[in-house]
């Protein structure tokens, strides 16, 4: 974590149509596709699953039916159109902590396992987590400060003898293998906050930077950490090669700069990968959406870029609308959206409606291929963290015991996780004032469009989908996951 963005009381309508990048789609409206079937007699064509500014009403499904007709074109509307395709979808989720692990691996082994059921299952009322980000080494969301590689002051290790993943064995890994039981398809990345001390300039877990006679070393810590891991059962589908490089003052944490990163990428990781057979993604930066110079200097590199799957973002700073910015720069490139935390001071329906609109919506919408919020879970009292770490992270889950409190981001991604299934193919639509949204074709077919009421009034408006519409509406401040 580095600066930390809210949304502040008073943020008007048009900064946060800005932020999710949904309010500058020009184009026209999509032509129909040919018309649909006539609705089933007494049943609903679309599921609607709503969360409102009302704690009793998140994510729950509606009862009313809903079902397209003849449209007399009053409405507002919004055009959903399949024959215009965007990205690949992998997948909805959270960071999973060492933080996390430890509060999750502290309840009661059947709470526990009601709890990972409901957050990574898709049947019934499970969420349908699909995607989890974990930190490589510890993140200042662990109790302390640790890497696989720690030794005395003054001692080395180049050929990384004494590697071992045991610090993750307490917590993580046991959480995480009941989570894979669970859902084994899950998408995993790994993001470092700092390698070992001694390969540091400064020998400190906070700053400093990586010692050019350690790049060797340090690539051949990835390749182990990768391999280590499958033998337990974890697949690492990518990494990054520095949570938020250019900022050193969290613990941990190291600078990195885009030349060293590209340099790091050619010279060392990239072939030591070829070389041992990984085919774990690499995706370049992983910090904030206002220094996409960093990325496109990485990418410009074509020895390093050749190795590169993408670029991942934050948005504590700049605009989710930038993540377009380096797509378009490099088409062939994927870009991610891997963090953004929740404040636990900040209340319910602030945190719910900047999640919704600017990274649910807004992140796929700006070609993001996943959304991770940061973190699954924490203790009523924001913890456990690092000495120095964040303070006031919220989880998506709070933990005290085996009581579970469920707050802002385990329903923003549930309204997308549960149905917008990996593999799933982002669609057409405009986005009409106040109402961003976003929509995808699943791998079994059906439509899912997610909305957000980001205006001060109900809104009535029309889902127009080959020919005819389905009016519904969405009070202000709420959001809903139509499905068809």
């Amino acid at each position: 974590m580095s600066f930390r963005f809210i949304r502040l009381p008073g943020l008007s309508v048009v900064t946060l149509l800005l932020l999710a990048g949904c309010g500058k789609d020009t184009r026209p409206d999509p032509t129909p596709e040919p018309p649909l079937p006539p609705a089933p007699t007494g049943s609903s064509q679309v599921q609607r699953w709503l969360t409102t500014t009302d704690p009793a009403n998140r994510f729950s499904k509606s009862t009313i039916p809903l079902n397209f007709a003849a449209t007399n074109g009053q409405n507002t509307a919004i055009f959903v159109d399949t024959t215009q395709t965007y990205q690949t979808v992998d997948g909805f989720g959270y960071a999973l902590t060492g933080g996390s692990a430890q509060v999750l691996h502290q309840m009661g082994a059947s709470e526990r396992a009601a709890l990972l059921r409901e957050l990574f299952a898709i049947d019934g009322t499970n969420i349908g987590t699909s995607y989890l980000r974990l930190s490589i080494g510890a993140s200042d969301l662990d109790a302390s400060v640790f890497s696989y590689d720690d030794l005395p002051a003054g001692q080395i290790d180049p050929t990384l003898a004494r590697f071992s993943l045991n610090p993750d064995r307490q917590h993580l890994l046991p959480v995480l293998k009941e989570i894979l039981a669970v859902n084994p398809d899950i998408k995993i990345l790994g993001s470092p906050w700092s390698p070992p001390t001694w390969m540091k300039t400064n020998g400190n877990s906070v700053g400093g930077s990586l010692k050019p006679e350690y790049y060797a070393a340090y690539a051949q810590y990835f390749v182990k950490y990768i391999q280590e891991m499958k033998a337990e059962g974890v697949t690492i589908d990518a990494v990054t090669l520095q949570n938020e490089p250019l900022y050193g003052g969290n613990n941990p944490s190291m600078l990195m700069s885009a030349a060293e990163q590209a340099s790091f990428i050619r010279d060392h990781v990239g072939p030591a990968f070829r070389a041992a057979g990984i085919t774990t993604k690499i995706i370049a930066y992983d910090h904030n959406l206002d220094r996409t110079d960093y990325p496109l200097e990485v990418l410009r590199d074509p020895q390093a870029s050749q190795y590169v799957d993408g670029s991942a973002f934050h948005l504590y700073g700049g605009s989710i609308s930038d993540m377009t910015t380096v797509r378009n720069a490099y088409p062939a490139k994927n870009v991610y959206f891997t963090e953004q935390w929740t404040d636990g001071n900040s209340p319910f329906n602030e945190s719910f409606r900047f999640h919704m609109s600017s990274l649910m919506i807004g992140a796929p919408r700006n070609w993001s291929r996943n959304v991770i919020a940061w973190n699954l879970a924490s203790d009523q009292n924001f913890g456990p963290h690092t000495p120095g770490g964040c303070s006031t992270c919220m989880g998506a889950v709070t933990i005290s015991g085996n009581t579970v409190t469920r707050n802002a981001t385990y329903y923003t991604v549930a309204h997308a996780a549960k149905f917008v299934r990996p593999g799933s193919v982002r669609i057409n639509t405009n986005s009409p004032t106040n109402l961003p949204n976003v929509a995808f074709k699943n791998p079994e077919g059906r439509k899912v469009l997610l909305v957000m009421n980001t205006g001060g009034s109900t809104q009535t408006f029309d889902i127009t989908y080959r020919g005819k519409a389905a009016t519904t509406s969405l009070e202000a401040g709420a959001a809903g996951t139509y499905v068809w």
